[in-house]
């Protein structure tokens, strides 16, 4: 079997009971076929959230997700919601990973965990992947795809899927605002800025709701699988620990605070986590461009701000909660260390935008 992108031994404090999982999926896996024995395990080192293992069997290879240890902030690593919501998109948005089955019994892993296929292709990093070539006129190209998918995404009918459920009404904006300002507080360190000026700002100047629609809340292409022959073609799109129905352009403000390109600031490109800065990778500007022609939205710079700002800092959140669990020590995991002047980045790149 060929190595998979990412994979490596897994760490002391993210093993589990491999034999305990091996059993619950062999009895519980709606096609329990070739899960005969004990996978070898592997973890994936790329995310800092939820913990995301690579389970190969000699005829098949599937992907486990659980939650790390430590304090979690509410609402996070939500094993069941993630399952959920990728079974119901599944039939109607043709880049999910096939779900192998969900486990809430504490007994096996200490936690919920659930299983699905391996979506086979190429997965970007920081930096693009050897071997695969991009010439500037695919890099192009695939932007405009991932455009593409993010507008097939936003476009689902979300009560027909069965998720109407997670609509909770008009307000969205607002409760993003409140919600990620209360978890900055709440994961706020001494060594970090405080962030008050950013969100009296956004809380001052936060537009209405454009619409509800599915919306990913983490679309940026190393949560996405290319296709290996046409590495310009999205075949997969993974990660949906964040998934709900929600503002389109809040969903694109998150997705753009990772789209770092090429003219950007050396300090920026620092924080880069995806290949945006690739020769032919087109700009923040134009994504914005393309997504609104293709959706119909009629948005000015100036409206755009205000999701551009609130992009960076629900990333200077993230980060700081990532950072918060390294800080207090609830992780050993010495690449957390690198979230907190991760942060400081932000604040200075939100401090420019609003300048």
């Amino acid at each position: 079997m060929t190595e998979v992108a990412g994979a490596r031994a897994v760490r002391d404090e993210d093993a589990f009971d491999v034999p305990a999982v091996a059993a619950w999926l062999r009895d519980n896996a709606g096609d329990p076929s070739g899960l005969e024995g004990t996978p070898e395990v592997r973890q994936f080192s790329g995310g800092a959230s939820n913990l995301t293992y690579l389970l190969r069997y000699p005829t098949r290879d599937l992907i486990l997700r659980r939650a790390p240890g430590g304090t979690k902030a509410k609402g996070a690593h939500d094993m069941r919601r993630e399952f959920v919501i990728q079974s119901a998109l599944a039939p109607v948005f043709p880049y999910i990973a096939p779900m192998v089955g969900f486990c809430d019994d504490p007994s096996v892993v200490g936690g919920d965990f659930y299983a699905m296929g391996r979506i086979e292709g190429v997965i970007p990093r920081s930096t693009w992947p050897p071997g695969v070539d991009l010439t500037p006129e695919q890099a192009r190209r695939l932007c405009l795809n991932v455009v593409e998918v993010y507008a097939e995404l936003h476009s689902v009918d979300a009560e027909a899927a069965g998720l109407g459920e997670l609509n909770r009404g008009t307000g969205y904006v607002r409760r993003q605002v409140e919600g990620w300002s209360a978890r900055y507080r709440n994961a706020h360190t001494p060594d970090n800025p405080s962030f008050e000026v950013v969100m009296t700002w956004l809380d001052a100047n936060q537009p209405d709701d454009v619409a509800h629609c599915v919306i990913h809340n983490d679309f940026k292409i190393d949560n996405m699988v290319f296709d290996a022959d046409d590495p310009t073609r999205v075949v997969g799109v993974l990660d949906w620990e964040m998934a709900t129905l929600g503002d389109p352009l809040m969903d694109l403000g998150g997705a753009l605070a990772f789209w770092i390109q090429a003219d950007d600031s050396d300090e920026l490109k620092m924080t880069k986590r995806v290949p945006t800065d690739l020769p032919g990778m087109i700009t923040r500007e134009e994504v914005v461009e393309a997504y609104c022609e293709r959706m119909g939205f009629d948005l000015t710079p100036e409206q755009w701000r205000f999701y551009e700002v609130f992009g960076l800092f629900r990333n200077a959140v993230i980060a700081q909660q990532i950072y918060y669990r390294y800080f207090h020590g609830q992780t050993t995991n010495e690449m957390f260390a690198m979230f907190g002047p991760g942060v400081q980045i932000l604040d200075r790149r939100i401090a420019e935008v609003l300048a």
